[in-house]
């Protein structure tokens, strides 16, 4: 391994200097439980690491004047856990954190980490997919926000241009009558890798469906939107025929691979089997936030 500069950064302006400095060559240090590894195996050999959990604004979980939440980067997946509030107002977004690694990974892991990976199995991903949370991108050019679903562009490979960092994970406020959900499917261990995930966040009022989005992991180069799901539960009162819609939504949107965790027959029968449990459960939370002392 070659020398490594290693740069604990005190604002975010001298990480995005350092970075750029870098030429390419820098990532990004917040847990570094992947870049870590990666290392250590010789699938990394940054020449420059920079370090930001010295930066504020990546370290915090800020609660937003209109009821939305502002994770930075950084935060661990054990912090976002144990954040009472969040975990009320999105417990499939915690609950897919927090299934990043062990209990010992999860000290380290954060939300950020796990999105910058790019891995189109990363568990945090279609929870937040769809939740309609937004990535702060801060680079040389300044500020810039997009969707979480816009980040990733293949395996391994994201948005993010020469001296760029995610800063953090925004989750808009909830709505009355609002619940989510993230299921996945593993092989064998609880820290093994998803054959498939998929979150659903849905609003329901007077029984009927009036809001959803649906995100959709490990069958696909990225992580999936899958609108045609979401507008098969809207307007409905997930009656079976509205799930078998939706379901059918998930499995014609696969586009999976064949490897030694799932085949792609497999993983497109389980994405619609998911759909229909995932939207069960966050059915049933999104009716205990309508009633007295839920989320308002």
């Amino acid at each position: 391994m070659s020398d490594i500069r290693y740069v604990a950064a005190e604002s975010l302006d001298e990480a995005v200097k350092a970075m750029l400095a870098a030429g390419g060559q820098g990532k990004i240090l917040a847990g570094g439980t992947d870049l870590l590894v990666q290392m250590r195996s010789g699938a990394q050999n940054p020449g420059t690491i920079v370090d930001v959990k010295k930066i504020d604004e990546v370290m915090q979980i800020v609660e937003l004047p209109d009821g939305g939440f502002r994770i930075g980067a950084a935060v661990s997946g054990a912090v976002i856990g144990e954040h009472k509030s969040l975990s009320a107002a999105w417990p499939g977004v915690v609950e897919a954190i927090n299934l990043i690694g062990s209990k010992q990974v999860q000290g380290r892991a954060s939300a950020g980490g796990n999105l910058c990976n790019s891995s189109p199995a990363a568990d945090s991903v279609p929870a937040l997919v769809a939740a309609g949370a937004k990535v702060t991108i801060q680079g040389p050019n300044g500020r810039r926000e997009i969707p979480v679903e816009a980040f990733p562009t293949g395996p391994g490979r994201n948005c993010l241009q020469l001296g760029e960092l995610v800063v953090s994970l925004t989750l808009p406020a909830r709505q009355p009558g609002s619940g989510d959900a993230y299921l996945r499917l593993i092989p064998r261990t609880e820290m093994d890798i998803a054959v498939v995930g998929l979150g659903v966040s849905l609003t329901m009022k007077d029984g009927v469906c009036t809001a959803a989005r649906v995100g959709l992991g490990a069958v696909a180069p990225t992580v999936l939107l899958v609108e045609d799901a979401a507008k098969a539960l809207i307007g409905s009162k997930l009656d079976d025929a509205a799930l078998e819609q939706a379901a059918a939504a998930c499995s014609a949107a696969c586009k999976p691979i064949n490897d030694k965790r799932g085949t792609i027959a497999y993983r497109t029968k389980i994405a619609g089997v998911l759909l229909k449990r995932a939207t069960a459960i966050a059915a049933r939370r999104a009716t205990t936030t309508a009633a007295p002392g839920g989320i308002h």
